[in-house]
């Protein structure tokens, strides 16, 4: 149950425990904007990565009327997000800090490090605003290193585990995700400290490494989760586009390193290193598109699973932007034009599932505002 549907429940005048009344009207919406706050999903964040990587999937395409307004809606959505995030750490600590080891949840803080890092390239792309990319770069940097090594510390020494078939999912990729990102946004940052500009591009080849490096890790569990355990509609939450997502921003970050491996001596020398695995990684990014569709094809239409607004449905926007934008990328720095009809039409696949989220998301905004009315009535 997302938050905004506990808090459409909860404003209705029950609790989910006790069914009774709690208090007068302006209370029970208040108690439900609380509930609200209180299990806020630490994954909400990949509305910010959704929202800025179509934005610039719109730019880089020619569709700036539609970035811009994209773009600043997202920057409100990211101090919106903030605000919340921040509330549940001081109001419900114990719930938020469970979060970060839990194997379901935890890994859905990394779309804070990664909505912060593609919202900075955003400034970029867009604006051309490298102060506020720069800003964003320090907040994301500490983000990165706390998460990763507070998440998986956690999944480490908790002493009850889940099992492997309950523990992983896409979402799990979500680091691999705010790795690249980070490391993406470091080589565009790069030409900002010409002072450190060898040390910022060593560091983002370094991210870019680690990065891959984890998406071979973790894809191996999923993909053995997905072919030698019992598989039903509902294991396939919506992150499992990330599966080729990762993919896709790590094709980002390699062409980024490609475009200016000219102003490093050691990218020079790993130019070959660069483009073979950015190719790699560009390859499999396409090669789980068919497998997707057809495993969501399997989930709504065979299945019949019902397709209703989740928050985790984001990080399945998020990853056709990317794919957007990471081929389009690609084309430039290998000088590949025949391959550029693709960013071109895929666009539009992105900005259509974005819509149909958003939209999601303002029904279920109306379903909480008219049961307020309700009660006030």
């Amino acid at each position: 149950m997302t938050a905004m549907e506990l808090a459409v429940r909860n404003s209705t005048g029950t609790t989910p425990e006790t069914g009774a009344l709690h208090g007068p009207d302006h209370s029970l919406f208040r108690q439900g904007i609380f509930d609200a706050i209180r299990h806020l999903h630490p994954a909400y964040f990949a509305m910010v990565m959704a929202t800025g990587i179509v934005a610039i999937a719109a730019q880089l395409t020619g569709l700036r009327p539609l970035a811009v307004p994209l773009s600043w809606l997202n920057i409100v959505i990211f101090v919106v997000l903030w605000t919340l995030t921040l509330a549940r750490a001081i109001l419900f600590r114990q719930e938020f800090f469970h979060d970060l080891i839990d194997h379901k949840r935890g890994p859905g803080f990394f779309t804070i490090v990664a909505g912060t890092s593609v919202l900075g390239r955003q400034q970029i792309i867009i604006f051309n605003h490298y102060g506020a990319a720069t800003a964003l770069w320090f907040l994301a940097l500490p983000l990165w290193a706390g998460f990763t090594y507070a998440i998986f510390t956690g999944f480490t020494v908790k002493e009850d585990k889940p099992s492997l078939a309950e523990g992983i999912h896409g979402g799990w990729l979500i680091a691999v995700v705010a790795t690249q990102a980070v490391s993406s946004l470091s080589t565009l940052l790069a030409g900002q400290f010409p002072l450190h500009e060898t040390q910022m591009l060593f560091f983002s080849l370094c991210m870019w490494l680690c990065g891959g490096m984890l998406y071979i890790w973790v894809i191996s569990l999923i993909f053995y989760r997905y072919t030698f355990f019992r598989f039903l509609p509902s294991d396939l939450m919506p992150p499992y586009w990330i599966n080729m997502g990762a993919m896709a921003i790590s094709t980002l970050a390699g062409a980024n390193l490609i475009l200016n491996a000219s102003r490093a001596q050691f990218l020079l020398a790993l130019l070959p290193f660069l483009k073979g695995f950015t190719v790699f990684f560009w390859a499999t990014a396409t090669w789980w598109i068919p497998m997707l569709v057809t495993l969501a094809i399997w989930r709504h239409v065979y299945k019949r699973f019902r397709l209703a607004y989740d928050p985790l449905y984001w990080g399945a926007v998020f990853p056709l932007g990317m794919y957007t934008v990471s081929t389009f990328q690609l084309t430039q720095a290998l000088d590949l034009p025949f391959l550029l009809w693709i960013p071109h039409y895929f666009v539009y696949i992105a900005v259509t599932a974005w819509v149909a989220t958003f939209a999601g998301l303002l029904w279920t905004m109306r379903n909480l505002t008219l049961a307020k009315k309700g009660i006030e009535s």
